[in-house]
């Protein structure tokens, strides 16, 4: 097997989580890739071969998605984060790290940088679900669109822990310096009206809040999958966090 490419089985007390690593270091920070909710490591297909050119990419199914085993602690990002640095360590990946979150997986990546700042060199949320989605967003949208949200909630956390995880977040949040962060936000989400387009950007705005680095880029063309509709996006903002010259 290539040692640009490996992917393992690593056990954590009773279960497993399955990883894939990518690239070399090449004197970079590991770029660190979190997915969505129900969403297994595929999901950055189109990203990690580009990235991968210019120093090591770790992508990780979380435990009972993919070819992770099931964890026996709650599905919430505390237990989440708690097990991915397990994962980190037991794969001797040392930091710093540039973290990459999509969806749930950019509220993964907060908790974690919230925990261990000292490991973190960037980060970069991809249509990250806000901390206040209950509370700010949801009322805005249709009855359908809510019930098709609550409905989601069968192939990982439950609804209860999802929320319970946005909570934590809430509860663990802090300001991160310095630390780079780059937000990108989708621009034609799907079954959004005007008024819910705006607002959901400017809830994506205010996570800007959390570093004193911080910048905005609005994907215009894209979905909730930005990975996927303009690769281009996510792939250039990982590539300047990766140039120390750049912030």
């Amino acid at each position: 097997m290539s040692k640009l490419f490996e992917e393992k089985l690593v056990d954590l007390n009773g279960f497993s989580l399955y990883s894939e690593t990518y690239g070399e270091n090449k004197g970079n920070p590991t770029v660190i890739m979190d997915s969505g909710y129900g969403d297994d490591s595929k999901v950055w297909n189109l990203i990690v071969p580009e990235i991968a050119k210019s120093t090591k990419v770790l992508v990780y199914d979380r435990a009972g998605l993919g070819r992770s085993e099931k964890s026996p602690n709650p599905r919430t990002t505390k237990e989440m984060v708690n097990e991915l640095d397990q994962l980190l360590t037991a794969s001797k990946l040392k930091p710093p790290y540039v973290l990459v979150g999509h969806s749930f997986g950019g509220i993964n990546v907060r908790m974690y940088a919230s925990q261990f700042p000292e490991n973190v060199s960037g980060i970069v949320l991809v249509d990250s679900t806000p901390e206040d989605y209950r509370d700010r967003f949801l009322p805005y949208m249709s009855k359908e669109f809510q019930e098709a949200y609550n409905n989601q909630f069968v192939s990982e956390s439950t609804y209860d822990e999802f929320m319970d995880s946005l909570y934590q977040l809430k509860q663990n949040k802090r300001h991160l310096g310095s630390i780079p962060l780059i937000v990108i936000s989708a621009g034609k989400k799907a079954h959004y009206s005007k008024e819910a387009q705006k607002l959901w950007h400017k809830l994506q705005t205010e996570m800007l809040e959390i570093s004193e680095n911080s910048e905005m880029i609005i994907a215009h063309n894209s979905t909730h999958y930005i990975q996927n509709d303009e690769p281009h996006i996510v792939i250039n903002a990982i590539k300047k966090m990766l140039k120390s010259d750049c912030y």
